[in-house]
């Protein structure tokens, strides 16, 4: 498919996907996080679209999609889910995500509230307060054009070891297949997308958005996502 005239990956599965007058629950739309893609959500969508619609893709800089060397941000991202919906038929949606994708549901509810009435996340991107000078540092010295490849395994590395559990089974078999998949679509564009994302995430805080949020708000952390002191800052988003 293309949207806004990227290419995009997609997945549209469910009782109502080859038909959007079908009336039924509302869509689920799922939004990946920071760098993942539609394969890390085929193991949940046979029970989710027994029963509606369900909508996943590889947002642009990842998986499969279109990778444009261009900047990245989250208004960016923004956009090209809402124009994916339009191009899909969907007026209204539950969108379902956490990392960079929880960040995205809570702001898609914030500025887009009569479309997405309900809103599913878990350990979403910027519960924080925002970090300008980490973001600028992200932005212009890591991410900028001569370090941006150089930096990236060191700090992917890092960030790695709070991906699984270190008594995970699989862990390894995991790591593995992720860092196989970084080298494979490795890319000015992917590189663009992976700071430039994270740059704008430290940028913004959902503390911001969160007190206006008046939908139905279902907001999940698991007990030992300990990175970025998550637990704290999903606690201070249910406080607001």
């Amino acid at each position: 498919m293309v949207v806004d005239g990227l290419r995009l990956r997609y997945l549209d599965t469910g009782p109502a996907a080859a038909d959007a007058s079908v009336e039924g629950p509302l869509p689920l739309l799922i939004i990946p996080g920071h760098t993942a893609r539609i394969e890390g959500f085929l193991a949940m969508l046979p029970p989710l679209a027994a029963a509606r619609r369900v909508l996943v893709l590889d947002c642009p800089g990842s998986g499969e999609s279109e990778k444009p060397d261009r900047i990245y941000d989250l208004r960016f991202y923004e956009d090209t889910l809402v124009a994916f919906l339009d191009h899909v038929g969907v007026d209204q949606a539950i969108p379902v995500g956490g990392s960079l994708g929880g960040n995205l549901v809570l702001r898609l509810g914030h500025r887009f509230p009569e479309r997405f009435p309900r809103l599913v996340l878990w350990a979403p991107g910027s519960a924080w307060k925002a970090k300008p000078l980490t973001a600028w540092i992200t932005r212009n010295i890591l991410g900028s054009r001569p370090l941006r490849k150089a930096m990236f395994w060191p700090v992917v590395r890092i960030q790695s070891r709070f991906w699984y559990s270190p008594d995970y089974p699989d862990r390894q078999r995991e790591l593995d297949e992720t860092f196989a998949y970084y080298r494979r679509i490795m890319s000015p564009g992917f590189l663009a997308m992976y700071w430039g994302m994270a740059a704008d995430q430290l940028q913004r805080s959902l503390f911001d958005l969160a007190p206006d949020i008046a939908q139905p708000t279902r907001l999940l952390w698991g007990d030992q996502d300990h990175g970025a002191q998550m637990g704290k800052g999903v606690a201070r988003l249910h406080e607001l």
